[in-house]
């Protein structure tokens, strides 16, 4: 299948849009990279900065006019010993009208504003991008600190908000690229078109370059031909792509795991649901393919089926499909099926675990779902059928035990009824009780109280938000730190007393 060629996928609910999360924030200016190979660029003034200015533009290539009527001393070094490529020819004038025809770029160092206003404007008449040394607004073009390893460029703008931050980024960075960066870029180079033709399917060209990059950013030393063809080899070896399940937690983007983004910076397509955050999204690579597969209750969405077609068929054109799920991807978020489907289809597929929501909760609440003195165990149960009721089929005798610390997951719409189940099998009505709405994300909102006053709410949380039940003596110190007037009917346990806590 072409590279273009991607299926449209499952269809997105109306009014939604199809992917979410920005490819990019708004930027100070646009960086650039431009060919100057042979092009003809001018310099003006005589001073230090100039003199950078002109050295750069040459050992990019340019054909540099320098108009420079009293060169200073770096000048007159660099006029002494030439530039490493391109040309340098210096005229000791001022600049003229006519030296911007046929220029690709105009660079001017002036302490004088009128001469600087003049300059571009000169250079604006004739079409010439122009920049002012340290002049940011009457520039078109600004010149960042860079860093350089042979063909890799890598080059650093602040904005104009300052020179030395600038330089800073550069020393990190300079720090963190090997020296034997460039080689690799070479032989990426020399090898590129024969990739190309080895590995046709874009999945697994983008495995390979990825494997590459890795390699290459560890130092190791650029590869020969031998070590370049056995790269390929094992490449073509793969039988096609794979897919990883990734946890994204949530909604936090600081709660996701390494693995996990380095999943998103490694993908070529990523299937998301409806609850995964935009912060998340923006941690993706940017020229992954982005697309919505989101579940929800009460509306029109995709179906699972559908979603498993998708990723199969992602996947055996040699794609690496991330199938984003919000949570973990192991806790009500059907990975049992998605994983059964691809093993029974040979596809390879990997699951990165992610923070589930009953334990972000927890750590929101600052207490221990499993606190020794207070619950000897934990479960993690659904707060819904497959019909949007109260299940009936649970074991609520063993969900009624007051040591055990239980929650139930998507019981927005059940949550007094549950609470009811649980006080008719017994289990006391002051027992302390949380509903977390959306926990990590915008709109948080949680409720504390007891059992009993959960079985009396009468208004739901808002349908179309994640909604958490958690029931459990561990919960008092948390409901306790409430205004709620039931919480002051809630015995704090002897284990969370001020000198057992």
């Amino acid at each position: 299948m072409p590279d273009a060629e991607l299926p449209a996928g499952p269809a997105i609910p109306a009014g939604k849009p199809p992917a979410r999360g920005r490819a990019v924030g708004p930027l100070a200016a646009l960086p650039l990279f431009m060919n100057l190979h042979g092009r003809r660029a001018l310099v003006a003034g005589d001073a230090d900065g100039a003199a950078w200015k002109a050295e750069l533009l040459a050992a990019a290539g340019a054909e540099v006019l320098l108009c420079a009527p009293a060169p200073g001393a770096a000048l007159a070094a660099l006029l002494a010993r030439g530039p490493a490529a391109g040309s340098l020819r210096h005229l000791p004038r001022t600049w003229q009208r006519q030296d911007f025809a046929g220029l690709s770029l105009a660079v001017c160092h002036t302490a004088d504003d009128g001469a600087a206003a003049a300059f571009a404007a000169a250079g604006r008449a004739a079409g010439v991008p122009v920049s002012l040394v340290d002049r940011p607004s009457l520039s078109d073009v600004t010149f960042g600190s860079i860093v350089e390893r042979g063909p890799v460029v890598v080059g650093i703008s602040t904005g104009g908000a300052t020179p030395a931050l600038a330089q800073a980024i550069r020393q990190r960075i300079e720090t963190a690229l090997p020296r034997s960066l460039g080689g690799w870029a070479a032989t990426a180079r020399l090898w590129r078109s024969r990739i190309a033709g080895r590995l046709p399917l874009p999945g697994l060209r983008s495995a390979f370059w990825r494997r590459f990059a890795e390699r290459a950013l560890a130092g190791a030393p650029p590869p020969e031909e031998a070590g370049m063809a056995a790269l390929l080899a094992d490449a073509c070896a793969t039988p096609g792509g794979r897919v990883t399940l990734v946890g994204a937690g949530p909604g936090d983007a600081g709660q996701l795991t390494l693995d996990a983004v380095r999943a998103l910076q490694s993908a070529d397509v990523i299937l998301f649901d409806d609850l995964v955050s935009d912060a998340v999204l923006e941690l993706a690579r940017r020229e992954a393919r982005r697309m919505l597969v989101g579940k929800r209750a009460g509306r029109k969405t995709c179906q699972q089926a559908d979603i498993n077609a998708l990723m199969l068929k992602l996947a055996r054109q040699g794609r690496h499909v991330v199938r984003l799920k919000s949570g973990d991807p192991g806790i009500f978020g059907r990975g049992g099926e998605e994983i059964a489907d691809l093993a029974a289809a040979g596809i390879p597929v990997a699951v990165v675990p992610g923070i589930t929501a009953g334990v972000a909760l927890a750590a929101r609440l600052g207490i221990s779902l499993t606190h020794r003195d207070m619950a000897h165990s934990v479960r993690f149960v659904t707060g819904h059928s497959r019909l949007g009721q109260l299940p009936d089929d649970l074991d609520w005798r063993g969900l009624a035990d007051p040591e055990t610390t239980t929650l139930f997951y998507m019981a927005g719409r059940t949550a007094a009824a549950l609470a009811a189940r649980l006080l008719a099998e017994g289990l006391p009505a002051t027992t302390p009780a949380v509903v977390a709405v959306a926990i990590g994300r915008d709109g948080e909102d949680i409720w504390r109280g007891d059992l009993a006053a959960l079985a009396a709410r009468e208004a739901p949380p808002a349908a179309d938000a994640p909604v958490l039940v958690a029931i459990g003596q561990v919960l008092a110190q948390a409901v306790l730190a409430t205004s709620d007037s039931r919480a002051a009917d809630i015995a704090l346990p002897p284990a969370m007393t001020a000198a057992g806590a």
